[in-house]
């Protein structure tokens, strides 16, 4: 499908599409819209960028392709969140694009899908900003009770289960679904225990004879589950900055969501595992602002605590009154009180913001900015909204279309088993319409799919 050029305002007289094939277009729309989650950009790029005619085209191909109405399809989308996204992207109001360039039942049927106008006066701001306005204030005073898929087993005795895993890779062969059976379902620090044991038991070292027996996604999920917190996530760091190039998204994932006393226990794994300082090695392997914001998130110095309401409001105006225009600057501020701020202070800040400005804080981001500033500012946004949401919708990135992300996937599912994994669960399973069970089983086999699985949990 074509793209329509960065940065386009809609100007209203959409003429007929150059090379317009409409069956092509039914496909990528039904594509866009079919499975669990829709690409609401792609949608709307296709449905703003052809004619009125083309459109009445593309639904009857769609209905003669699929037997489906694409008005109905459509109907299915949050489409609020498909306003906020052409309001932010073409400074004018879905609804005005519709009621310019349509006709007829056509033009009455799509109007009563979109709903209000956000171009509308008389409004305290238009309905799209009301909801993330809305987002915010139950961000900000949900108390939501964070949970773990991973606990600790009942009846824990380390001396059987050293024995038995020493079984399980003695002689022929490999007893994988025993391995997986015990430390899937030990907590972290029962498994170090069970380490410690097998190594006065046997004299050997438990992650070294796991590493020889076991190999592929298998071994990085089951080594990755034995090692302490802190230092696995010290080893993704490490990862995600060796060798040839930078895996800026790893870098970002656990550097935008880890709390203070993390960050902090990552810092100590890292000296003491390479000898050198998270800081020294992000200063060598980034550059730039975005070199500055990881270092600015390393150093584990978030305020903590609860908002200051003045301070919400200059922190707030700070942001707003950016010259439209100056994106250094853009940057700059939303680095000094993105990366310091506590969490509940900055979900009263993006609050104040959407009722100075009538747009959501995440949107302004996506549309001032780009490349790894712009994605650790989202994600640092969307950890403040909902941590187990922006970790849902990353889950479920790793595993859609064609492959799978393995190493992002087996990164969240051992990072997060015993801290809100369960939440995560409830948040793929509202978001998405899939469990991340059935996800799981539709993406993995093997050895590798029982360990996620029984990492996972339930099936909600």
């Amino acid at each position: 499908m074509a793209k329509l050029a960065q940065g386009a305002k809609y100007r209203g007289s959409i003429h007929d599409f150059p090379d317009f094939d409409p069956s092509q277009d039914a496909e990528t729309l039904y594509n866009a819209m079919k499975g669990f989650g829709s690409d609401k950009e792609a949608i709307l790029e296709l449905i703003t960028s052809r004619s009125n005619r083309q459109r009445q085209e593309i639904c009857q191909n769609y209905k003669s392709l699929y037997g489906k109405d694409l008005i109905a399809d459509l109907n299915e989308l949050d489409i609020l969140d498909v306003r906020e996204i052409f309001r932010t992207k073409y400074e004018k109001s879905l609804y005005s694009m519709i009621k310019n360039d349509t006709s007829g039942e056509y033009k009455k049927t799509l109007l009563k899908l979109c709903g209000g106008d956000d171009d509308a006066a008389g409004k305290f701001f238009p309905e799209a900003a009301q909801v993330a306005y809305q987002m915010w204030e139950l961000s900000a005073v949900a108390r939501v009770e964070v949970k773990g898929t991973v606990r600790p087993a009942g009846d824990f005795n380390p001396d059987t289960d050293a024995k038995a895993l020493r079984k399980a890779m003695k002689g022929l062969g490999t007893d994988e679904d025993t391995i997986i059976d015990i430390i899937a379902h030990r907590s972290n620090a029962q498994r170090q225990q069970i380490r410690q044991t097998f190594k006065s038991h046997f004299g050997r070292d438990l992650m070294a004879d796991l590493k020889s027996e076991l190999s592929g996604d298998l071994a990085r999920l089951i080594l990755g589950l034995m090692m302490p917190p802190a230092h696995y996530d010290a080893k993704q760091l490490k990862k995600a900055m060796e060798g040839a190039g930078t895996d800026e998204k790893a870098l970002i994932e656990i550097l935008a969501t880890r709390t203070n006393a993390e960050i902090r226990a990552i810092n100590e794994a890292y000296k003491e595992d390479y000898h050198k300082s998270l800081e020294d090695d992000l200063s060598s392997d980034t550059s730039g602002l975005f070199k500055r914001i990881l270092i600015s998130l390393a150093t584990g110095n978030r305020e903590e605590g609860g908002e200051d309401r003045d301070r919400v409001r200059e922190d707030a105006q700070e942001i707003a009154d950016t010259p439209s225009g100056d994106r250094s600057s853009l940057e700059t501020r939303f680095m000094m009180i993105l990366c310091t701020r506590s969490y509940q202070h900055l979900r009263r800040v993006f609050q104040e913001f959407v009722k100075m400005t009538n747009y959501d804080v995440e949107h302004t981001i996506k549309k001032g900015m780009s490349g790894d500033v712009r994605d650790v500012f989202v994600a640092i946004v969307q950890s403040v909204k909902n941590k187990p949401l922006f970790f849902a919708d990353k889950l479920y990135k790793s595993m859609k279309g064609a492959g799978t992300e393995e190493k992002t996937l087996t990164r969240i599912m051992v990072s997060r088993s015993e801290i809100d994994l369960l939440n995560i669960r409830w948040e793929f399973i509202e978001k998405y319409d899939k469990s991340l069970h059935q996800a799981i089983e539709g993406d993995t086999s093997g050895h590798f799919l029982k360990a996620l699985l029984a990492v996972c949990g339930g099936k909600d």
